[in-house]
């Protein structure tokens, strides 16, 4: 985007804020006839036409040498009050602050007074001093008319909504954006020719926007917010997962370790030999017709019929079946015991 676009929306406000309103800033100077000789009159003269120039310093350069010539109080405090015009509007405002102090010091009769107020409360407004600007301005907008309407079009109207955009400011700048959007529908609802209408539909603008982004991010802040919740139900079933897991674990290596497998299987084996030792007879019966003669000199065992053989046979082959059952039992048991 191109950065000069960017910028003129803000160069537009600036020129909107700091724009004055002529029946403020270009108030008709002392009446030159009536005190053309005055000892300073010819200098304020040639200060304020600087002033109306926009030569700030100079301005005040000027007016400052007609405050120092002039005799009369009230000619003083007049080269005082545009002094301090001219230093609020090239940013010296705590010497604007000063200068006004010393109007009311110099010139308790002047008419100036009562637009010194509305002067004081945009230089507290630009130090940051809201409380008290909000103060001054509003003491200002009282002693024109209140909060009820003025005709358009005459200078209290303008001089009120001048004072009226400038509490707005302040109510802004202090973050309440409620207030400040009623004090600016005021001013565009009430005063629609109003030099400050176009600064306040800006605000407003700006106050519309700021509000949906702070929806915006309430609504995105409770989805974070439910998205943490989910992260954090889903990790606390994970722990209780790995938790069950782990009891299992412990459950099926304590089974392993049970001292009953190893009496199982000794067992098992000590059948296995018996079995062996059973089929081993059986075989050696079977076979006894062809066995080796008895050793010399031994007496020959009296020979058995062949029903004792049979009767024998029989036995033996029994007795290897009931370790063959035993066996296979005690190995099924085992079994089991390994898979609970």
């Amino acid at each position: 985007m191109n950065k000069k676009a960017v910028l003129l929306p803000f160069f537009c406000l600036f020129l909107l804020i700091f724009q004055e309103e002529p029946a403020l800033s270009q108030t008709k100077p002392p009446d030159r006839t009536a005190k053309a000789a005055a000892p300073g009159f010819n200098r304020l003269q040639s200060g304020l036409s600087l002033y109306q120039e926009g030569r700030w310093r100079e301005a005040i350069g000027e007016l400052r040498r007609a405050q120092a010539e002039a005799v009369d109080p009230e000619l003083k405090g007049e080269a005082y009050y545009w002094i301090s015009l001219a230093e609020l509007s090239s940013g010296n405002y705590r010497g604007a602050i000063r200068d006004m102090d010393a109007v009311e010091t110099t010139a308790p009769e002047s008419k100036r007074l009562r637009e010194i107020p509305y002067h004081r409360g945009r230089a507290l407004y630009h130090l940051g001093r809201y409380d008290e600007a909000l103060i001054f301005l509003k003491l200002y907008t009282d002693r024109i008319g209140g909060t009820e309407p003025l005709p358009p079009g005459s200078s209290a109207a303008a001089r009120k909504s001048a004072a009226l955009y400038w509490i707005g400011e302040c109510l802004y700048a202090m973050g309440q954006l409620d207030y400040a959007r009623d004090i600016f529908m005021m001013v565009t609802t009430g005063y629609p020719g109003s030099a400050k209408y176009e600064a306040s539909s800006y605000r407003l603008g700006l106050i519309n926007q700021k509000k949906i982004e702070e929806e915006l991010l309430a609504l995105l802040k409770w989805s974070h917010e439910e998205s943490l919740r989910a992260i954090e139900e889903y990790q606390r079933r994970e722990r209780s997962y790995d938790q069950a897991l782990i009891a299992y674990q412990k459950r099926i290596a304590e089974l392993l370790k049970d001292t009953h497998i190893p009496d199982l299987e000794a067992a098992n084996a000590q059948y296995r030999r018996q079995l062996q030792e059973a089929e081993a007879r059986i075989r050696a019966l079977e076979s006894d017709s062809g066995s080796p003669p008895p050793p010399v000199g031994a007496v020959p065992p009296a020979p058995l019929s062949q029903a004792e053989k049979d009767r024998r046979l029989l036995s033996l082959r029994a007795a290897a079946a009931e370790l063959s059952d035993e066996m296979l039992r005690l190995l099924n048991e085992s079994n089991q015991e390994g898979i609970r």
